[in-house]
């Protein structure tokens, strides 16, 4: 009886190891495809400031964001860019993009990145993933304070919930909101706490690094949360399904 528990003790231990090494090569394999996504501009300091992250995909020129990350507007007196910042540490390099694709529906953009193309992440099917589901996602919670140094957080997938956020009063319910409410898309909710920054990451499969949601913090953020001090506690992350949708609309490989 206790060789037979030294033995299941064993394996026990070899199995948990495993599984950790596994995870391991993911993300290390997965940091190169993950980019930061900002403004830069070359007549101020500093030069480049931050937004939130996104994830290259297809032939390794296209990057994945949430639409909200996108810069509302560029100063053309001070020669502002949209960028996308590659690279890690404070070596990390900004290249150009354009917009070639948006939904504030689903709140995704898919942008076109200048240069040599970058290593790409694999896009799960459109299935969706069953609660309880390892999930681990990639990008910059806290910005470029310290530097373009990508981090990882993992959790589960906690439920899938229609994508309709309560109004605390009648006044604050807009002809947006009841669209939504009438025809409400399916999001993940996650156990697992995400932050500003993070918002455009790919939240992809523990096991295979598939990429099975985008990061979304927008149906929870009625009011400015500090990072640091008082996240929010409640991540939501939009299913891939709705990327792949948006790459069919405009003919983009994958």
């Amino acid at each position: 009886m206790k060789v037979s528990l030294r033995i299941i003790g064993f394996m026990s231990l070899f199995l948990a190891t495993y599984t950790h090494a596994k995870f391991v090569n993911v993300v290390a394999k997965i940091k190169p495809s993950v980019v930061g996504i900002g403004i830069h501009t070359p007549t101020s300091r500093p030069q480049n400031i931050l937004r939130g992250s996104g994830f290259v995909i297809g032939n390794g020129h296209y990057v994945v964001t949430n639409a909200h990350v996108l810069p509302t507007e560029l100063d053309e007196s001070l020669l502002q860019k949209m960028a996308v910042f590659i690279g890690s540490g404070k070596e990390a390099k900004v290249r150009q993009a354009e917009i070639v694709a948006t939904s504030a529906y689903y709140d995704l953009a898919i942008l076109k990145l200048s240069g040599t193309a970058l290593p790409a992440m694999k896009l799960a099917n459109i299935q969706f993933r069953a609660d309880g589901t390892e999930i681990a996602f990639t990008g910059f919670p806290i910005g470029s304070v310290l530097g373009l140094y990508p981090v990882t957080h993992r959790g589960i997938i906690a439920s899938t919930t229609p994508t309709v956020v309560p109004a605390q009063t009648a006044g604050q319910i807009s002809l947006k909101m009841l669209k939504r409410m009438r025809n409400p898309y399916m999001a993940y909710q996650l156990d697992a706490t995400a932050y500003p920054g993070n918002s455009g990451s790919a939240m992809y499969d523990r096991e295979t690094g598939e990429v099975l949601a985008i990061i979304n913090k927008v149906f929870v953020q009625s009011t400015k949360e500090g990072p640091i001090s008082a996240p929010s506690g409640i991540t939501y992350a939009i299913p891939v399904r709705y990327l792949h949708e948006i790459l069919k609309e405009n003919n983009i490989k994958w």
